[in-house]
């Protein structure tokens, strides 16, 4: 049961596959939020429309049937005025420019729509409750990709949970100590090339994960990353 002194949010989670909507309705309801579910793009806007000054995060999926990608943010954005953070499944980004299209309509991140449930409300927390998170200081934005990473002779893959202009915060549930030495490789949504970078763990807590700050990383990587962070770190919105 969710704190008294934690306010309850309410949480769309549009997708047309049951298997990913039932596990982020479980992962918002454990926590004491309420979760309403879209099957498709009509039944979305119309929760939208009829909900809008209620909810606190849509969490969507660019396939939706019938009204794909960038066009269905743009009907959401008709309706919420820009107020409304939204997520993007990571998994259903086709291209690069979805992802510059998605930057000027405000997007706030990206999640991945099979992280298992106990990873879910991590991710989404920073939308949810962002007075608890320094964005002017520290700016993330929420990523929920493939990572790969390398220390010493051993390789190991994972997912990240977020993105910032120095570093990269990876899921994990054996974490390296702090001030290892690592080197990581992902690939941005959107983009055909891997991001290579190499750094060393600024934090570890083996009950989230591990904080990697960027020390060697080719200029242009290092710009599009920047860019990404600027067009996708949120604002309170609501606020």
């Amino acid at each position: 049961m969710a704190s008294a002194s934690v306010s309850m949010k309410v949480v769309v989670v549009a997708d047309d596959t049951a298997f990913v909507r039932d596990r982020f309705r479980t992962a918002v309801e454990n926590a004491g939020h309420k979760a309403i579910l879209a099957h498709s793009a009509a039944e979305l806007l119309d929760r939208v429309q009829a909900e809008r000054a209620t909810i606190d995060l849509i969490v969507l999926d660019l396939r939706l049937p019938h009204t794909p990608g960038v066009d269905l943010v743009r009907a959401i954005r008709k309706l919420d005025d820009g107020k409304l953070p939204i997520l993007i499944f990571s998994g259903t980004i086709a291209s690069a420019q979805e992802v510059r299209e998605l930057a000027s309509l405000g997007v706030a991140g990206y999640v991945n729509e099979y992280s298992a449930v106990q990873h879910i409300l991590p991710a989404l927390a920073p939308h949810l409750f962002p007075d608890n998170f320094n964005r002017r200081q520290s700016p993330r934005v929420v990523l929920g990709i493939p990572i790969q990473y390398r220390f010493g002779n051993t390789i190991a893959a994972a997912l990240t949970l977020n993105l910032s202009h120095g570093g990269i915060a990876i899921r994990t549930t054996s974490p390296l100590e702090s001030n290892a030495r690592i080197k990581v490789r992902f690939r941005m949504p959107g983009s055909k090339k891997d991001v290579d970078a190499e750094g060393r763990v600024a934090w570890s807590d083996r009950r989230v994960g591990m904080g990697v700050h960027f020390e060697k990383i080719e200029p242009g990587q290092q710009t599009l990353i920047d860019n990404f962070v600027d067009a996708h770190f949120f604002s309170n919105r609501k606020a």
